[in-house]
């Protein structure tokens, strides 16, 4: 029995930035609109959440499509 996983990566396709948002909405079955607008609220209402800093990190360690 073989189980393929697919691994997390930005997309190429549905991205607004660098695609980080995109490519967890892709790995995860989400809705690339409403996981940004969720991130964006979090970031903005949360103190504790530093959206930018996590965005910025998730740019730099995941990779991109190869397509």
């Amino acid at each position: 029995m073989t189980s393929q996983t697919q691994l997390l990566r930005r997309s190429s396709e549905d991205r607004v930035f660098a695609g980080v948002l995109g490519g967890f909405a892709r790995q995860f079955g989400l809705d690339p609109s409403g996981l940004r607008v969720g991130f964006v609220i979090l970031s903005v209402l949360s103190a504790a959440f530093p959206g930018l800093l996590v965005y910025l990190l998730c740019w730099l360690a995941i990779p991109a499509d190869e397509d």
